[in-house]
């Protein structure tokens, strides 16, 4: 066939159109600048229990929560995920402290 597989995108007539596309470009830039801090802040404290650096773990640790919590607040990511996040992570930390005890 000689059509691509991508679809045809229409071009929105309606003023309140428009503005729905202006405004989704913005939130779509937001929602993946957050989902990307949400994936970091969860390496970096990965990364701190496999070197097995047990103050940093429990530093990154905290402020990964509050970045955890943020991003389900605002719809990102369902409330479950993100408490299973914090469970997993809340488990290798507390792992990480008594293997060093």
């Amino acid at each position: 066939m000689a059509t691509s597989s991508k679809a045809k995108k229409k071009t929105v007539r309606i003023a309140s159109g428009r503005k729905r596309v202006r405004q989704d470009v913005k939130l779509n830039a937001a929602n993946t600048a957050l989902r990307s801090k949400f994936r970091t802040v969860i390496k970096n404290v990965q990364k701190a229990v496999v070197a097995g650096d047990k103050a940093k773990a429990t530093e990154l640790f905290q402020t990964a929560q509050s970045v955890i919590d943020s991003v389900a607040d605002k719809g990102i990511f369902h409330k479950n995920k993100a408490a299973r996040h914090k469970s997993r992570l809340a488990a290798k930390v507390k792992a990480l402290a008594t293997a060093a005890a």
